[in-house]
């Protein structure tokens, strides 16, 4: 059985899924390389799902189980740019980048970079213990917070303004966001939709967890709830159980008297402009009507409302890397099923492949058309030979496996002491001190 070297470019949950497959392989002796710019792997189900969400995150023992198979080597602390691709693709048979989607997109409207607008992406870093956002700065000192978007970020973001200390003291939020939510004015936070409760992108769950919340009052309005005629069209063509359940969910949905605080979902509008001095005070909203396309078109009716801070969620977007041809457009990697144009023996998956969209398990047939794209171009001969070896020009200061468990042991005693989860730790010399083998021998 001929061996196969495989570096894989992000240990999150695509590039772990990948690792899965490869390891299945009975065609080949296959080793691998885990490169990620962080020292702890896991990607989004580490700085991505909501802290309150801990099932979601026990997808954590798989990825665990995948990361002990000894033909796998972990480097954290890794960042990939050109020079290292550069040696990389005379150290592997294959590279595959399972990078994501890191960046966010902007509203372009006038106003957006004033102090208090807000990228959702950043926050929920923030509050994750993401160690390249602890020292981000969010405006949390006015009562009323827009939301732009009604995907399941933008319903997260929503919930931990809103959440209280209590719900937030037993999970794993990093501590420095635990305090400063503790210490926040927010009373009121409104979700803005630019189309209809039939085409909004949170999921049930979500939903249910948020009209659900104790001592939030739920608003809606009830002209916004009802369907257009085309919107109410497609939902008689084409009938979904789901929707069928949202539309329940939002109807039933009632204001709690005596609720301390309020979580208002608006459909049917747009921002327009921000308003302020240096700072955000207001934001103009346009109103929408849908068309026979189901597209959202400006109405020309216009509202104003004051608020202190917005954050946009209106989707992530990859970024280009090193010489690889970007489609900026979509925000992935130019690539055919996971074979980047152009470019022997380089590969992609996950969101800088196809882009944002699923849940975590969604990755998972996209990692596994990748790899079969891989395994077929090697079975096939096409892939170039090694000729160098990478232990030459990995950095000293990375994090193995073994480092990583360090740390991850560290954060759950520490848990334990508090009755959380774990506490995580956030600076960058400190993950590295908890992981390295002299903390160990103390």
């Amino acid at each position: 059985m001929s061996n196969l070297r495989v570096a894989v470019v992000g240990a999150g949950p695509s590039g772990l899924y990948a690792c899965d497959e490869l390891l299945k392989s009975t065609d080949f002796e296959v080793h691998i390389d885990l490169y990620d710019a962080l020292p702890t792997p896991y990607g989004l189900v580490r700085y991505g799902v909501a802290p309150d969400h801990q099932k979601i995150k026990n997808v954590t023992a798989v990825f665990e189980k995948i990361m002990k198979d000894p033909r796998l080597h972990f480097h954290g602390n890794v960042t990939v740019g050109q020079k290292e691709l550069d040696w990389m693709r005379h150290s592997y048979h294959a590279v595959l980048f399972t990078v994501g989607a890191q960046a966010d997109r902007r509203l372009g409207i006038p106003g957006e970079d004033l102090e208090g607008s807000y990228s959702a992406t950043d926050f929920v870093a923030w509050y994750n213990g993401h160690p390249d956002y602890k020292d981000r700065h969010f405006r949390l000192d006015h009562p009323r917070v827009a939301v732009v978007g009604v995907g399941n970020v933008a319903i997260d973001v929503a919930r931990i303004l809103l959440a209280g200390h209590d719900r937030l003291a037993t999970t794993d939020i990093a501590d420095h966001a635990l305090h400063e939510l503790d210490q926040s004015a927010v009373q009121e936070v409104h979700i803005l939709a630019r189309r209809g409760p039939l085409q909004a992108a949170f999921t049930n769950p979500e939903l249910r967890e948020l009209v659900e919340m104790e001592d939030v009052s739920f608003e809606i309005r009830s002209d916004e709830l009802k369907l257009d005629p085309y919107s109410q069209a497609a939902h008689e063509a084409e009938p979904d159980k789901a929707i069928s359940k949202r539309l329940e969910l939002l109807s039933q949905a009632t204001k709690r008297p005596g609720a301390k605080k309020r979580l208002v979902l608006r459909f049917l509008v747009s921002p327009l402009e921000l308003h302020g001095q240096d700072k955000v005070e207001k934001l103009t909203l346009g109103r929408n009507q849908l068309n026979e396309k189901l597209q959202a078109k400006d109405t020309g009716e216009r509202e104003e409302t004051e608020f202190g801070t917005i954050f946009r969620s209106i989707g992530y977007k990859g970024q280009p890397l090193a010489d690889l041809p970007f489609d900026d457009s979509k925000g992935v990697i130019t690539n055919e099923g996971g074979r980047v144009v152009g470019q022997t023996g380089v590969y992609v998956a996950g969101w800088i492949k196809r882009g944002p969209s699923g849940v975590i398990g969604t990755n998972k047939p996209c990692a596994k058309e990748s790899v079969q794209a891989i395994l077929s171009d090697a079975l096939a001969g096409k892939l170039p030979t090694p000729t160098i070896n990478p232990e030459e020009h990995l950095p000293g200061e990375r994090v193995d496996f073994a480092g990583w468990k360090r740390l991850d042991d560290h954060e759950m005693n520490l848990g334990k002491e508090s009755g959380r989860p774990r506490v995580k730790v956030v600076e960058r010399a400190a993950m590295l001190k908890h992981s390295s083998e002299e903390v160990a021998a103390r």
